[in-house]
């Protein structure tokens, strides 16, 4: 396994800081209001132990200082943060108008990026205490904000991918048939856990017909000898994602099975060779889709080719058509054709792939054959 990442310092927050205010002009906005999710974890290194109905938001201008508000309550916790000490907090006790004392860092008639993950009645709030302010979500204002990764970003998602690799390899060696999918999902969990992961997000385990739903949820079906499984799982560990599909044949695979696997592997394979400098995010797609067109299944292949990575498993830039971003070195995505056959078998196989200036390279390496397993 990996070593232990370097930890992030307050000088790499309050570079992100300035680097984000910046991106915020440049996009027309005025400032950016960071509500708890990825953004402010990778803006201050600050997640709340608990996100609740209580206001907490970091006010991000380019021309005064970042501003955390937050709970009285909660303010111990945002002050241990490894990006506090470049960070004013501001806090407020229960009773307190915490939209009014937000109003006071924001312009009354001022154009503000939001995070997406900001609830409802807290953007409501602010449009009550600043009504001639307006929002625009961060995503369509600045879908690439996280999108480059620094070498101690891409040495975190390296460790994940490793993690992810691990557990892989070992999941091979359990018992699949007689076994439900809730079973199998448990021990990608455990296994997980094992090799360092912090959260797990998902463990898709789907066999036979259920293989076919890309975002089935493991059930109680019971996995039998000839069926195609579809494992795809990952979480984080460091704080950063791992995201990884391979697909199992439980016992000798069908000759159907083998077809539409191989046609998956060249696709996938397709699709990070496009993963270029340069090359748009469309791009990957298009090469991956048109080898699964031209085998005969295009219209079975029903998602984006890939999503970015990061302090969260899903997050621009996306893989699909029309996406017309260019990819920049320290991009960071995954690669995953599926193609999905409704009452048959499912196959999907994804990478985690980052943007050299030399070429892609795929920070999952694990076998992408098709396996046998009993």
């Amino acid at each position: 396994m990996s070593t232990e990442p370097v930890p992030f310092t307050s000088d790499d927050y309050a570079a992100r800081m300035r680097r984000s205010a910046d991106a915020a002009r440049a996009a027309g906005l005025d400032g950016l209001l960071v509500t708890p999710g990825p953004e402010l974890v990778w803006l201050t290194g600050y997640r709340p132990t608990a996100i609740t109905e209580r206001l907490t938001v970091l006010v991000l201008t380019p021309d005064s200082e970042p501003t955390l508000v937050v709970p009285a309550l909660e303010r111990s916790d945002a002050e241990s943060a490894a990006g506090a000490p470049t960070v004013r907090m501001v806090d407020w006790l229960d009773g307190d108008d915490p939209f009014a004392r937000t109003g006071t860092l924001v312009a009354p008639d001022a154009t503000m990026g939001i995070s997406d993950s900001a609830w409802a009645m807290h953007l409501l709030g602010l449009q009550d205490a600043l009504p001639g302010t307006s929002y625009r979500s961060l995503t369509q204002s600045l879908p690439m904000l996280r999108a480059v990764k620094d070498p101690a970003e891409l040495a975190r998602l390296d460790a994940a991918a490793q993690a992810a690799d691990a557990t892989y390899e070992q999941i091979l060696h359990v018992p699949f048939a007689g076994r439900r999918e809730t079973d199998v999902a448990a021990d990608l969990a455990r296994l997980l856990r094992e090799h360092g992961h912090e959260q797990v997000d998902f463990t898709v385990v789907g066999s036979g017909p259920n293989g076919a739903n890309p975002h089935h949820e493991a059930g109680d079906r019971v996995i039998e000898v000839g069926d195609a499984v579809v494992l795809d799982f990952g979480g984080l560990r460091h704080g950063y994602g791992s995201d990884t599909s391979r697909t199992v044949s439980v016992g000798e695979p069908s000759a159907r099975l083998r077809e539409v696997h191989e046609v998956v592997r060249l696709a996938q394979h397709a699709g990070v060779e496009a993963a270029r400098v340069g090359a748009a995010c469309q791009d990957v797609d298009r090469a991956a889709r048109r080898l699964i067109a031209d085998a005969g299944y295009g219209d079975r292949f029903i998602h984006r080719t890939g999503h970015g990575i990061g302090t969260t498993t899903h997050e621009p830039p996306y893989m699909i058509e029309g996406e017309e971003q260019p990819l920049e070195p320290g991009m960071c995505f995954s690669v995953e054709p599926g193609v999905y056959l409704p009452g048959e078998l499912g196959v999907r196989i994804e990478d985690i792939v980052t943007v050299d200036a030399s070429g892609p390279r795929r920070l999952n390496t694990t076998d992408r054959s098709l396996r046998v397993v009993e």
